[in-house]
């Protein structure tokens, strides 16, 4: 259908880094831009809570975050392999858990391959709750980067695997074409963490093609965990 087809070339522009349309009106790219909007009222000041379990408690109470389901992590967070989308996608937040359906098929396909299950890994997102915009929100990047990093650092696992650009601007400063390929060092309040960037799994579902420059990434990370 001619719809798929567009969603698909937009799928494929987002993750290839164009995250900015230009229109037809001219624009004065040197003019300084207004000061951005202040952080959503009391999240900056808010504390995050030390404990691995109460901060799961956190993330599906708090108000740092939009209006909505919320869908907290899952798996093992002692597993020593954290992984990290950038949000919920609708099914999950009617299903409430991550990567339902058939997003959810592939993704246990994707872990099969590295001879792991969701009990033997810990799966998170930036954001836990669905944006209807499909992106992280501009004005809350900076600390939902930084409550992800608090996150990660309570897990602290042996390695990270991050899902797609949203994911690796946030967290990396980077989009995912220019990350993928090579390991990272994430800071986090418990030290540096070993990181990798793949696609996003929305992207891989609709482009079954890239799934073998996925199985590559999940490689490089395989051996990177290996004793």
């Amino acid at each position: 259908m001619a719809t798929d087809w567009a969603a698909s070339a937009l799928d494929w522009w987002e993750e290839a880094g164009v995250d900015t349309i230009v229109g037809e009106q001219p624009r004065d790219w040197l003019k300084p831009q207004s000061a951005a909007a202040p952080a959503r009222a009391g999240a900056a000041q808010e504390a995050l809570p030390a404990d691995p379990e109460a901060f799961r408690t956190w993330l599906l109470a708090s108000d740092a975050f939009p209006a909505g389901p919320r869908v907290g992590p899952s798996g093992d967070p002692a597993a020593g392999l954290m992984m990290l989308i950038d949000m919920p996608g609708q099914d999950d937040a009617r299903a409430g858990t991550l990567l339902s359906g058939d997003l959810g098929a592939m993704f246990d396909r994707m872990l099969g391959t590295m001879k792991r299950d969701r009990a033997s890994i810990y799966l998170a997102s930036v954001l836990p709750v669905w944006s209807p915009t499909g992106r992280l929100p501009k004005d809350d990047v900076a600390r939902l980067a930084e409550i992800a990093r608090h996150h990660i650092g309570l897990a602290a696992p042996r390695a990270l695997l991050l899902f797609g650009d949203e994911c690796a601007k946030a967290l990396l400063g980077l989009p995912m074409t220019a990350a993928r390929g090579r390991p990272h060092s994430l800071e986090t309040p418990a030290g540096p963490i070993l990181t990798f960037v793949t696609m996003s799994l929305p992207f891989l579902l609709n482009q079954p093609e890239r799934r073998r420059d996925a199985m590559a990434d999940l490689k490089l990370l395989t051996e990177e965990l290996e004793p």
